[in-house]
């Protein structure tokens, strides 16, 4: 990985671990609890990438990750305790921030290793998503790429646009903030506008929420 995209690399992690600390606050977990949903989401999608990937974990002989996490968290707790609110906004600013460098970075490394087009794509998807699907769950929320706005559609594009700029012989460095420009860019539209991907027609059926009168004999 090139000097450019590893700063890149290490402002994602810091970024998600931004967000990670800001659900953490919100369910008013204590210190431990802060660092542990805090690290995963920076570095469980891309552990979770390389292990499919049967490479070498990024992070094992690299500290730097664990210091921007470290960092991000120790800004985000002066912040958090000179305010009394956090704006939802916050969160998802900085979630989408992580999601566009890291699906770039996934995509990037799943080329590096030799992967065709579909599958650094799809690697992208899980580096963006996956450590804000642990965070969640790890939270007891829904998963942000399992509802509202576009979430994983927006790192598909991304990948897309970096794939297709090397193929088009465009230096890797610009190919990479362009893409990571699109996904950003999409996901705040997405959540700006609310754009959604319907498959169902959620109507309620009022005739299943009526209670019966009829006694049993």
């Amino acid at each position: 990985m090139s000097e450019f995209l590893h700063w890149f690399d290490l402002l994602g992690v810091a970024v998600f671990a931004i967000s990670g600390t800001l659900i953490a606050h919100s369910k008013h977990m204590d210190g431990f609890g802060v660092v542990v949903l805090a690290t995963v989401t920076g570095i469980g999608g891309g552990t979770l990438r390389d292990v499919i990937l049967d490479a070498p974990v990024f992070w094992l002989h690299d500290p730097s990750y664990f210091v921007a996490i470290f960092t991000a968290v120790a800004i985000a707790i002066v912040v958090l305790n000179h305010r009394r609110n956090i704006p939802t906004q916050w969160l998802q600013v900085a979630d989408a921030i992580g999601l566009a460098f890291f699906a770039v970075m996934g995509v990037q490394k799943a080329l590096g290793l030799g992967m065709p087009a579909t599958t650094a794509v799809i690697m992208g998807v899980l580096t963006g998503c996956f450590g804000g699907v642990i965070r969640d769950v790890l939270a007891r929320e829904i998963p942000l790429l399992l509802k509202g706005e576009l979430y994983a559609i927006t790192c598909i594009a991304g990948g897309v646009v970096y794939t297709q700029a090397l193929t088009w012989q465009i230096s890797p460095n610009i190919a990479a903030v362009a893409a990571m420009t699109t996904t950003l860019l999409l996901r705040l539209a997405a959540m700006r506008w609310h754009w959604v991907i319907h498959v169902f027609d959620y109507h309620e059926d009022n005739s299943l929420a009526k209670p019966t009168n009829k006694a049993k004999l």
